[in-house]
């Protein structure tokens, strides 16, 4: 059984409340907990676990305030629901909560690039789920690094390179950030399945930086 991870290890701070809309969430700014898994030479996961403390606050405010629609999109022969809620911001500055600047600003600092953009997903129980895909339009690029934020409860999260095989699974809890990195978006597929135990609702929090002319 894994560790408690532990906030705020040497050299880390508590951010100042008023970046954070006054709100009791904390991220850890050293990843101290971070796991690093290599796909291969040039694909890799950063697994962090209990990156964020507070997910709960956060979790209850973005779906009150959050502007969720429901999405279609058309498979094979007809126009069908996506599983989920989505809310997406192109301007992270226009989204609810104060606290998501800060959550990418410190994301920004750790993996040295712009995160400017949001798009959330909302698993309302266990019956949403996403299929096997890669993150558009990281997918064209020949390397991205897409930080993935849960929030709520606990729900696997697969990756499988893209000609199929057997896949990774990473048992993800609210709290807790998935970084995909290198050509991960390129050559690999991630879902969130479906699952026959009952569940609560999961929010996942995409960070994207401005789009580049692949």
């Amino acid at each position: 059984m894994m560790s408690e991870p532990t906030l705020f290890p040497a050299g880390g701070a508590e951010p100042d409340r008023t970046r954070t809309g006054g709100l009791d969430v904390v991220a850890d700014p050293d990843f101290s907990t971070a796991t690093r898994i290599h796909l291969d030479a040039t694909s890799w996961v950063d697994y962090v676990q209990g990156w964020l403390a507070g997910d709960d606050v956060l979790m209850r405010l973005l779906m009150e305030q959050a502007v969720w629609e429901q999405r279609s999109r058309w498979m094979y022969t007809r126009t069908v629901e996506e599983p989920r809620l989505t809310a997406e911001y192109p301007v992270i500055a226009d989204a609810p909560q104060p606290v998501l600047m800060y959550l990418a600003d410190t994301l920004s600092a750790h993996y040295r690039r712009p995160y400017t953009q949001l798009w959330m997903n909302w698993y309302r129980d266990n019956n949403d789920g996403t299929g096997w895909h890669a993150d558009r339009p990281a997918n064209k690029l020949d390397e991205a690094i897409i930080p993935v934020l849960s929030l709520g409860v606990t729900r696997r999260f697969l990756i499988r390179p893209v000609p199929g095989g057997a896949s990774r699974a990473l048992v993800v809890h609210g709290g807790d950030l998935v970084v995909m990195g290198g050509r991960c978006q390129r050559d690999y597929q991630h879902m969130v399945p479906k699952q026959k135990q009952p569940a609560g609702p999961r929010l996942s929090l995409n960070f994207s930086g401005p789009n580049p002319v692949p």
